[in-house]
């Protein structure tokens, strides 16, 4: 494995460059992780209508539990039954709520005919339907009592409406607005590992690329006693090695800051998210490697493709701030792909397959791209040995 150790040896010498970008990404991650959330609560409070009660009935026991009820769940204001004075209350929100219990409407209702309320309310208001739900409970629970035991007397009438209506059932309020916040934390940093990757993976596999394109080397191993065949599959070897080496330490961060959810399904699919695009970026690499011939073209090209790339695919800059004419253009980048699978990973609420196809379907194209790039690599390599 001569030529898989020769590989590591060049990375050695070239490490101190490399890990410019390995360390600023991994301080930078850690930074981000470090900066917590603000906390959005979202308290639920049951706010009560003001609401004016008025009897032109007789004071009967239906009635007073109805006031009863109504009291329990609103703020009852005590205003004259007087048209200019509950006309004010209703324009100054001094009451929100008049209901008006009309003369009969007991008798109406034990002897079983229907029955209504007159209410005077704040046009297109919450509070109308509110109370509305609220009136329509008691007398309907009312009504079936009488319809389906019909002996009852108005005090176990009233006792059982009370009964039944007084049942509470908890309610815990659920926000997942830090869990969404956290969601998009961890998407940015994998958003922003592909600059990482790149610069990464150009300088390395051209820092080798360059040594073993090298004229006089090339002849020099031609006459080696190893052969062409395996010194290529060593190369490939080392080359897919040293991806996944690079990709490895590069989650490695993640992994410390976000534990247990590495290992949910959306960590494990942004884990796999970014394993892709890994191969993308290695096939970008070794093209560039075989492409140019000094170090200085390897710094320029580290810089141009692996900044103007991720500029313009949404890792710096969100895509739904680019500019559609920008978007096609990256689309032609594994980037702007692999950031997209992330939004939509980190935006997820369902992990089914009408919600996995669209992000599987995007890893493929990555995956194509890979492939693609790959092709051209060996049309390169084959042009350049011709020319030889």
């Amino acid at each position: 494995m001569q030529v898989y150790k020769a590989f590591f040896k060049i990375i050695l010498k070239n490490l101190s460059q490399i890990m410019i970008y390995v360390v600023v990404f991994v301080s930078l991650a850690m930074a981000l992780g470090s900066i917590g959330n603000k906390s959005v609560t979202v308290d639920f409070t049951e706010t009560k209508v003001k609401t004016v009660f008025i009897n032109y009935d007789e004071d009967s026991k239906l009635v007073e539990g109805l006031k009863i009820y109504l009291s329990k769940n609103s703020d009852m204001k005590d205003i004259p039954d007087e048209t200019k004075k509950l006309q004010d209350a209703l324009f100054f929100r001094e009451a929100e709520y008049i209901v008006k219990v009309p003369k009969g409407f007991t008798e109406n209702l034990l002897s079983g005919k229907e029955v209504s309320l007159d209410k005077t309310t704040v046009p297109g208001s919450t509070s109308e339907i509110y109370m509305d739900s609220m009136i329509n409970k008691y007398l309907n629970t009312a009504k079936l009592y009488k319809n389906t035991m019909e002996d009852l007397s108005p005090e176990q009438l009233i006792a059982n409406i009370e009964k039944d209506l007084g049942e509470q059932t908890a309610v815990e309020l659920k926000t997942s607005a830090d869990e969404s916040a956290n969601n998009e934390k961890r998407a940015f940093y994998f958003n922003y590992m592909a600059y990482s990757i790149y610069a990464v993976l150009i300088l390395g596999v051209c820092s080798v690329m360059i040594v073993f394109n090298n004229t006089d080397l090339r002849k020099r191993n031609h006459c080696s006693p190893v052969k062409l065949k395996d010194m290529n599959f060593q190369l490939i070897l080392a080359n897919l090695s040293f991806a996944v080496l690079t990709w490895f330490i590069m989650v490695l961060a993640s992994l410390i800051m976000y534990g247990d959810y590495m290992f949910t399904s959306r960590g494990l699919l942004l884990l796999l998210n970014s394993f892709i695009f890994t191969f993308a970026a290695l096939s970008i690499s070794f093209l560039i490697g075989n492409i140019i011939h000094s170090k200085g073209a390897m710094s320029a090209a580290a810089n141009v493709v692996s900044l103007g790339t991720c500029f313009i695919s949404g890792v710096f800059v969100p895509q739904a701030l680019l500019g559609k004419t920008v978007l096609k253009i990256a689309s032609f980048t594994p980037n702007y792909w692999y950031v997209k699978s992330n939004n939509a990973i980190a935006n997820m609420s369902n992990f089914n397959m009408e919600n996995l196809t669209p992000i599987f379907f995007n890893m493929i194209i990555v995956l194509g791209f890979a492939v693609a790039i790959l092709a051209i690599t060996l049309v390169v390599i084959k042009q350049n040995r011709m020319a030889k």
